[in-house]
């Protein structure tokens, strides 16, 4: 049996495991919350070990050894450092995410601005999350050419097979559950080979001079030690380049929201940065080795050696087990599920914007939760295909990640960020510093990648240094000052926009609490016995499953509810109803359609020592909607 047939057997076995934790969870999901959310039970170990492999791919880990092989720490500030920061940072930005009534970012904008933003800024997180899925390709591509000679179509059709078979089963938590055991293929694979490379130099094996460990590590010259080698100039600016659009990104926000509080998601964010950290510090070891094995590449500096250093560990793989098909095997596999626990985050980030962001927000508002499973499907693959194509354009695996972590940092830092903490950002300054910094930060991209000679300096970082990183200085800039400008020459946000940001604002629109119900009353007794209860961490899961007798006009519904009892609204359009009575908007009665065409779901989250008011207000609400269906000749029946 040859080498890729081990492979292939390994990993079909492996991908049998995967997609059976998503069968599993898909059996559990019964609302919205359980599929793009995970049901909001997340403990910190989990969310910690997902964040790393979320952040970890294949190809960036090939790229960093490479660039340690080439510019020892101080090349740490292109890729290492920020994402080891962006995670720390949304450690102490979680409270306040934690508190946001969304399950997606660009519904959380046009909560905070109206709908004029949902649609772009959805558009941009897809084409971001397609972006960051190249350098997972590349990854796995670089993978199986060096070790199979395999064309990289089939890192393609690998990836968009597995992935979308159990991301569309289990949803988040399929993602987060296989991100444990794809981030621990990963880890396992980075300090094996972190141990056997140092091992082969001090055997004196691939023709090396045998020296000891001590050795080794001492013949490093200092400059090597250095993390501020690159320069402070350049510190910053990579800093400031990559760190904004890191802890923007959706997909640790998802995670967050997917946390049972904000205790564990914070404490996950500093676990997954630990993770990452012995990761990226394996790397740093294997670099060291592979400059003993090959110091042919590290004399070539950065960028002339990139294109040998990135491969340099698969060769040196290749070339050490290449009598053993079952090691490179398992050492395929570890890459393959860095690649693909970053594929299914971005996927999934990517499809949720189609499927909830623009297919029920815009195409069909009354969209069944089974619908838009079916569009999350076809998102996934659509994506995956989308970044097939682009890694034949984009060079390097840096280059995707970097790529668009620019686009983001410029288009939506300052309208997500402004919107959480500034009261005074309109929707028309949102709008235009999104839109005006994602097409200047598009326009220098691809002036980069047009004008830069292959493996030469970028062409904008000739002109002036502060042009580095694709000019993402310029595009922050430009977005920041058209975002500040308009919002302060435009009328302020509306109070319903502020609610679910600032307590206070919500407070101020609180029209009504529960009504008094009796607590012997045999038909919310008989309700009660149907609510789907379930505690996690500080709040409590109601939810409610009713089905209709008759079809439903979603449109109309919303409507008359809304008319006949005015503290219904619909921030983000008529795909959720929220009974706005008091600060807490997360707590607050949603309206949201269910699995069926007549499938209605009813659901709050509200903190322990509120629930029992909350169920009493879920009552509330069900008897309104009850009445309103009412005057249509629909009666509602409960189901689990």
């Amino acid at each position: 049996m040859n080498g890729y047939s081990v492979f292939l057997i390994m990993l079909t076995v492996y991908i049998a495991v995967l997609v059976a934790i998503s069968w599993y969870f898909n059996s559990r999901q019964k609302s919205i919350t359980d599929f793009w959310l995970a049901g909001r039970m997340i403990g910190p170990t989990a969310i910690g070990f997902s964040a790393a492999a979320s952040w970890l791919t294949a190809g960036g880990v090939l790229a960093v050894v490479g660039y340690f092989m080439l510019g020892g720490m101080g090349s740490i500030w292109e890729f290492v450092a920020p994402n080891i920061l962006a995670l720390l940072v949304i450690a102490v930005l979680v409270r306040k995410i934690k508190s946001l009534p969304a399950i997606t970012q660009p519904e959380l904008l046009e909560q905070r601005y109206g709908s004029s933003v949902r649609l772009p800024i959805a558009v941009i997180i897809t084409v971001v999350m397609t972006l960051f899925s190249v350098s997972d390709i590349k990854g796995l591509s670089l993978v199986l050419q060096v070790f199979y000679g395999l064309d990289p179509l089939y890192a393609a059709a690998i990836i968009a097979v597995s992935v979308s078979l159990y991301v569309t089963l289990g949803g988040l938590s399929a993602v987060i559950w296989t991100d444990v055991i794809q981030f621990s293929f990963l880890a396992l694979f980075a300090m094996g080979m972190a141990f056997v490379s140092v091992g082969t130099v001090a055997d004196g094996g691939l023709n090396t001079t045998a020296i000891s460990a001590s050795q080794l590590f001492g013949n490093v010259s200092g400059s090597w030690w250095n993390p501020f080698s690159v320069g402070l100039p350049l510190v910053l600016i990579l800093s400031f380049a990559l760190i904004p659009g890191w802890i923007t990104e959706q997909d640790p926000w998802q995670k967050v929201w997917a946390a049972r509080d904000a205790k564990s998601a914070s404490r996950g964010m500093v676990v997954g940065a630990l993770m990452i950290s012995v990761v990226f510090a394996a790397c740093a070891v294997i670099a060291i080795a592979l400059n003993s094995i090959y110091p042919e590449i590290a004399k070539m500096g950065f960028p002339a050696g990139m294109g040998l250093a990135e491969p340099a560990l698969l060769n040196f793989i290749n070339t050490r087990f290449g009598s053993s098909p079952v090691i490179i095997s398992l050492s395929a596999i570890g890459l393959a599920a860095a690649s693909m626990s970053c594929t299914d985050t971005f996927s999934t980030s990517g499809a949720s914007c189609v499927s909830r962001d623009i297919f029920q927000r815009y195409i069909k508002p009354d969209a069944t939760m089974k619908e838009m499973l079916a569009v999350n499907r076809i998102s996934v693959i659509a994506i995956i295909l989308a970044a097939t194509a682009g890694s034949f354009v984009i060079p390097d695996i840096i280059g995707a990640i970097q790529i668009a972590t620019f686009i983001a940092s410029s288009s939506y830092f300052f309208p997500l960020m402004g919107g959480l903490y500034w009261k005074r950002a309109t929707k028309e300054g949102a709008f235009a510093g999104m839109v005006v910094g994602f097409l200047v930060q598009v326009a220098l991209v691809a002036t980069d990648l047009i004008k830069t000679p292959p493996m030469g300096t970028n062409y904008l970082e000739t002109i002036h240094p502060i042009l580095t990183g694709h000019g993402v200085i310029v595009g922050m800039t430009i977005s920041a000052i058209v975002f500040f400008g308009v919002s302060l020459m435009t009328k302020p946000s509306s109070k319903i926009n502020l609610a679910p940001f600032f307590k206070e604002e919500a407070e101020k629109l609180a029209r009504y609490e529960s009504k008094a119900v009796s607590e012997t009353d045999k038909s919310y007794s008989a309700f009660l016995e149907n609510v789907d209860e379930k505690v996690t961490g500080e709040r409590a899961h109601l939810q409610l499953n009713l089905r209709a007798s008759g079809n439903l006009n979603w449109h109309e519904i919303t409507e008359r509810l809304k008319i006949s009892y005015p503290a219904w609204i619909t921030p983000t359009g008529i795909d959720s109803v929220y009974r706005l009575t008091h600060g807490d908007m997360l707590s607050c009665v949603t309206i949201t359609r269910g699995s069926g065409d007549r499938d209605i779901w009813l659901k709050a989250e509200p903190t322990l020592e509120t629930m029992g008011r909350q169920k009493r207000e879920l009552f509330t609400a069900y008897e309104e909607l009850k009445k309103v269906l009412g005057q249509k000749n629909i009666r509602l029946d409960f189901f689990k």
